[in-house]
């Protein structure tokens, strides 16, 4: 067993799964967690994960992205009640060949084939996820918020980096945030760009960095905004936004001017570093809320 865990909690405290994606999120939750006394037990998806989650498991193995059963048996296995599913997996890639190739080169299991064309309604996020977190629990595996042993990561409200927001910021932020808000809650995508009160560019399959870098081609001389939201109804349990310096960097390249952020639900990985950057390189970053409904 990891040192890292104390004994008694270890005996008493049943571990927690985690099935790690891709990123900094899973190590963040990870390290979380063991703060806490949690023994853990990692799924890392092959091709996504990195290697290094294992210093922070009682233990650990790599399964396949499409092997639901397999993740299920594992955590089974392993004592685990608890799960949290964190880190990208690039949907963008299942859609990159003939259905035939995907199935050779992503082997679903029996678990996975049926709920994939039985159990999800459609292919979006939340249809998916929500599929997964109820094959989970028919398991006896209870999929649990993903922010709950890393809440301090979660942005707060106000002007968090870059200097005081410019009158046209501020303005695209008030004009984009209830359309991000319905986009959101069709279940489309969590972002997207803004210059002038006029839409750029919304967020779909591809993600925000793709977004960010589709918005810079359309808009070479820069000045835009980005808006990312949670949903309507953001299940904290999956797909919570999530932005960190690679996100910053990423709009410093293509000349955006802000970054407009939901407070309260959205993660900012690497909290110190991706504010000083900001700072640096003079990228706005507001945290804010949606305001009541009337």
């Amino acid at each position: 067993m990891n040192s890292a865990t104390p004994a008694s909690n270890a005996q008493s405290t049943p571990p927690l799964g985690l099935v790690a994606g891709e990123g900094e999120l899973p190590r963040l939750v990870a390290a979380g967690a063991r703060r806490a006394g949690r023994p853990i037990a990692i799924v890392a998806l092959r091709g996504y994960a990195r290697s290094s989650l294992r210093e922070l498991a009682d233990s650990f193995c790599w399964r396949g992205v499409a092997r639901l059963g397999a993740w299920i048996r594992v955590l089974r296995r392993a004592g685990c009640r608890e799960v949290i599913m964190v880190g990208r997996v690039r949907k963008s890639a299942m859609f990159a060949g003939p259905r035939w190739l995907q199935w050779l080169q992503y082997l679903p299991d029996l678990t996975s084939i049926r709920v994939w064309y039985l159990h999800a309604r459609d292919k979006r996020n939340d249809s998916l996820l929500r599929a997964v977190a109820d094959e989970m629990q028919r398991k006896g595996l209870t999929l649990i918020d993903s922010t709950r042993y890393c809440p301090e990561a979660l942005a707060e409200q106000g002007v968090l980096a870059g200097g005081q927001p410019s009158k046209r910021v501020l303005d695209d932020a008030d004009f984009a945030w209830p359309l991000a808000k319905q986009i959101g809650a069709l279940d489309i995508g969590q972002a997207l760009a803004v210059k002038e009160r006029e839409i750029i560019a919304v967020e779909a399959i591809e993600g925000t960095d793709a977004l960010i870098e589709r918005a810079g081609a359309l808009c070479p001389a820069g000045g835009w905004t980005l808006v990312k939201v949670a949903k309507p109804d953001q299940d904290m349990r999956f797909d919570v936004p999530t932005i960190g310096p690679t996100t910053i960097e990423n709009l410093h390249r293509h000349k955006a001017a802000g970054l407009v952020i939901e407070a309260g639900k959205t993660i900012v990985l690497e909290r110190e570093k991706t504010l000083r950057l900001a700072d640096r390189l003079r990228i706005v970053l507001i945290g804010r809320t949606t305001p009541p409904a009337v």
